[in-house]
């Protein structure tokens, strides 16, 4: 997800073409063509520039819903509701053929991985092991990361694992209280927006990192250098 301005300018996006399946958009104040996965023009006037990022998250709506009662909904355009993918697309494009493919890598060119790039370095973690695996406490960048799963056991989110400059290590709690992450050395609890669960004088948030959910060879194409997480 990316803002939509450029030097204060607003720019309005449609759909351009599709590269190694992966959207193309091109804008229509300069004709601009850009690659979505990373946000950069490719082609066009304002070729080299990038969009900022703006942060997001991939959660079930029954969670959203739990943390963000009074958000509102985007609902289809009935004008444009016959053009939608199916429910199953993704079901679909599983079958489909990958443009680009990787030989002597650990994982599969379909497979999804939780992407994570900090500080000029990349990071794939496979989702099926973050799912069977977390919390993940790992490093990406010289920067301690903590990837966990949502009490819904599906949403991911990744948080920097430190408070105050001081690494943390957090377990996943489940109780008949609910879900949280908890620091065993002080017993202090965090909840899934990485916020302060319970009382702790002068405690703060958990830093968010940014996390991409993608296929493999996508992450791989626009990452060449990025290592994978297998413990």
């Amino acid at each position: 997800m990316w803002k939509r301005t450029i030097a204060g300018k607003e720019l309005h996006f449609h759909l351009a073409g599709i590269n190694n399946q992966n959207f193309l958009m091109r804008d229509d104040e300069t004709g601009t063509w850009w690659q979505q996965v990373s946000g950069k023009a490719i082609s066009g006037p304002l070729s080299g520039r990038a969009l900022e990022p703006v942060s997001m998250d991939e959660l079930t709506f029954d969670l959203w819903r739990t943390e963000s009662p009074d958000g509102t909904v985007l609902m289809p355009d009935p004008a444009y509701q016959k053009k939608y993918e199916k429910a199953t697309w993704e079901k679909d494009y599983e079958n489909l053929p990958v443009v680009l493919t990787f030989s002597h890598t650990p994982l599969k060119m379909r497979d999804i991985v939780i992407g994570i790039e900090l500080n000029g370095v990349a990071r794939a973690y496979p989702l099926n092991l973050v799912l069977r695996e977390s919390p993940i406490q790992d490093e990406v960048g010289g920067v301690p990361v903590l990837i966990a799963v949502g009490p819904d056991g599906k949403s991911v989110r990744a948080f920097r694992s430190e408070l105050n400059g001081t690494r943390v290590e957090l377990f996943k709690r489940v109780d008949a209280q609910g879900w949280s992450l908890l620091d065993p050395s002080s017993h202090a609890e965090w909840n899934f927006q990485g916020c302060p669960s319970t009382k702790m004088p002068g405690a703060s948030c958990l830093a968010g990192v940014p996390i991409m959910k993608d296929y493999w060879f996508d992450w791989r194409q626009y990452h060449p250098a990025t290592t994978v997480y297998l413990h």
